[in-house]
């Protein structure tokens, strides 16, 4: 049954404008195959349980250098409690509306990183009645695509950027995947982006080759692709452009989470006031932090909930 909006508020002391990312909070069930999936059988595994969600992944990346708001909704049950303790345990402070059930994402990790993700977002659609005074204090508003596909949030979503709009709040967006952007809608994205006109659109190389980026830049809109180990781009609003390197990492097992943290690092170096190389490279330097544990979070497996395996 949808229970009504039942927001928490943990607050943190600052006094500086934070960070405001909406969208979701879900826990990540990663599953690390010890070789290819045999289907119809076993294949031995690792799994690990985490904390997920694009725009929770990014607001605790971001919130040990700038103040740090995430906004959304989680269910009503102890997998949310758990959920949005760890989050604000990051430093991160939690505008949260509870009901329904927590969300859950199966992310099934290949031995060279590279993932692929079975969602079930579960109460991160049901983000209602946002209070528009969430922006009052705000330097920058990320907004994840995933928010924009169906559902209340992506109502409240739209409804958040036509504030942002109204006061003048700058907004970052993510182009977060590209089977979402088609359900969103290629050409209706475009459109949104122009209209935003945002700080920065974060894409990786897929979703760039998905909007087609290349052939019809989006004029006046500064674009970061990414492209895993490859240089970084920022074309420029003004058409200039900028390639950085990225150092090489040992040991990549899981490159979950490792754009949003890229998106943490650039946001935070732009709220400081840092250049257009040193936004990518301390994206560069968050995103190489959660390359080689399991899910969105930084740190060694050991670290991490104990594995399962299965044989």
């Amino acid at each position: 049954m949808d229970a009504s909006p039942t927001p928490v508020h943990r607050t943190v002391d600052r006094v500086r404008p934070c960070l405001a990312v909406v969208g979701d909070l879900v826990e990540d069930v990663v599953v690390w195959p010890d070789g290819p999936v045999r289907t119809g059988t076993d294949t031995r595994s690792q799994v690990f349980h985490s904390r997920g969600g694009s725009a929770a992944n990014v607001a605790a990346a971001a919130a040990a250098r700038v103040p740090t708001r995430w906004l959304g909704c989680v269910g009503a049950d102890p997998l949310g409690d758990r959920l949005l303790a760890e989050l604000a345990s990051a430093g991160v402070e939690v505008r949260a509306q509870r009901r329904g059930r927590t969300g859950t994402i199966v992310v099934l990790v290949a031995p060279d990183g590279e993932r692929t993700f079975l969602p079930d977002r579960g109460a991160a659609g049901e983000l209602h009645d946002v209070d528009p005074g969430e922006l009052d204090d705000v330097a920058v508003l990320h907004v994840p695509a995933y928010g924009l596909l169906g559902g209340r949030t992506a109502a409240s979503v739209h409804a958040l950027l036509g504030t942002a709009a109204e006061r003048g709040v700058p907004v970052s967006l993510d182009a977060s995947s590209w089977a979402v952007l088609r359900a969103y809608g290629l050409e209706a994205y475009r459109e949104l982006v122009l209209r935003v006109r945002p700080v920065a659109l974060f894409a990786n190389a897929d979703e760039a080759r998905a909007l087609d980026l290349l052939d019809r830049p989006l004029a006046g809109v500064r674009v970061v692709t990414k492209d895993g180990p490859r240089p970084t781009t920022v074309l420029e609003a003004d058409g200039r452009r900028l390639r950085v390197p990225v150092d090489p990492v040992d040991g990549v097992r899981d490159s979950t989470g490792a754009g949003d943290a890229f998106a943490a690092g650039w946001l935070s170096a732009r709220m400081e006031g840092l250049g257009a190389r040193e936004r990518v490279e301390r994206g560069h330097s968050l995103a190489r932090q959660v390359l080689t544990s399991p899910g969105a979070g930084a740190g060694p497996p050991g670290a991490r909930e104990t594995a399962q395996e299965q044989m």
